[in-house]
């Protein structure tokens, strides 16, 4: 497939690099959110599996990640990474009006994608979490009780049964590979508090996908936040022995093909 087309537009912190894949005639528009100290471009195979389905596919390198600006990995407020994002949902819509719109969140971005549909559900027709932080997440208590955050990257061990994808992580120039920084930690649990309090997505149409082995964000703490949000519309494929990243997972195309298969199901007759 082609390449992404980059753009860059002013958040409401800096300039935000957006990244979005053409397709010549779309039946809707994808929006990707990717996690914690990663950026869009490792996205590229779920955005084709997207365009090869169907959709138009953009999102954005959140605040302090990617080719995004700011400190690395510094956000004090996930209210300005939704108002970001809600920029290039606008954008895309704006470009494919009356497209029907699908967003997908990985981690972080699946708390980031969240808190978008309890703000903006009524502008979207569906919502896919994959390894969401929501809920109970020990790691993020455990980072905050601590006087000072450990120089400790992410285990690459942890992201997937296929050592590629470990390999790539820690070669990519444009991941984080230092430590957590305190008020990103803090964002991160004002936001999920957030989620919790606000509650129901209603009759949103919502697939949660998760990992059974994944030790980042370990199935059951998401499990109460899904239970917080769950609205009439909530469906659940947990896979077997997956690890955090279930799109590079060793069985990423039968995890594609599910997301796939959920947006056929809610996407309205053309």
């Amino acid at each position: 497939m082609a390449m992404a087309r980059l753009w860059e537009f002013a958040g409401v912190r800096g300039a935000i690099t957006a990244h979005a894949w053409h397709h010549e005639d779309p039946r809707y528009i994808a929006v990707l959110t990717h996690g914690y100290g990663e950026h869009l471009g490792r996205y590229e195979h779920v955005a084709g599996a997207l365009v090869r389905h169907g959709a138009v596919v953009c999102g954005p390198d959140h605040l302090g990640h990617g080719r995004s600006a700011g400190e690395p990995v510094l956000v004090e407020d996930f209210a300005d990474v939704v108002a970001d994002l809600h920029t290039v949902v606008e954008s895309a819509r704006a470009d494919h009006p009356g497209l029907p719109v699908v967003l997908i969140g990985h981690s972080m971005g699946g708390m980031i994608a969240t808190r978008y549909a309890q703000l903006h559900g009524r502008d979207l027709t569906a919502l896919v979490l994959s390894g969401p932080v929501l809920g109970r997440w020990d790691a993020l208590s455990a980072l905050l009780a601590l006087d000072e955050i450990p120089d400790v990257p992410i285990d690459p061990d942890t992201l997937s049964r296929d050592p590629a994808v470990g390999k790539a992580y820690n070669e990519d120039p444009l991941v984080w590979h230092g430590p957590f920084k305190r008020p990103l930690l803090l964002a991160t649990e004002a936001c999920v508090r957030q989620i919790n309090e606000h509650g129901s997505l209603g009759d949103l149409p919502t697939l949660w996908i998760h990992g059974s082995d994944d030790q980042l964000v370990p199935l059951e703490g998401t499990r109460t936040g899904i239970e917080a949000i769950r609205g009439s519309d909530l469906n659940e494929i947990i896979f077997p022995g997956a690890r955090h990243e279930v799109f590079n997972e060793t069985n990423k195309a039968e995890i594609l093909a599910a997301v796939t298969a959920f947006v056929d199901r809610n996407l309205p007759a053309r």
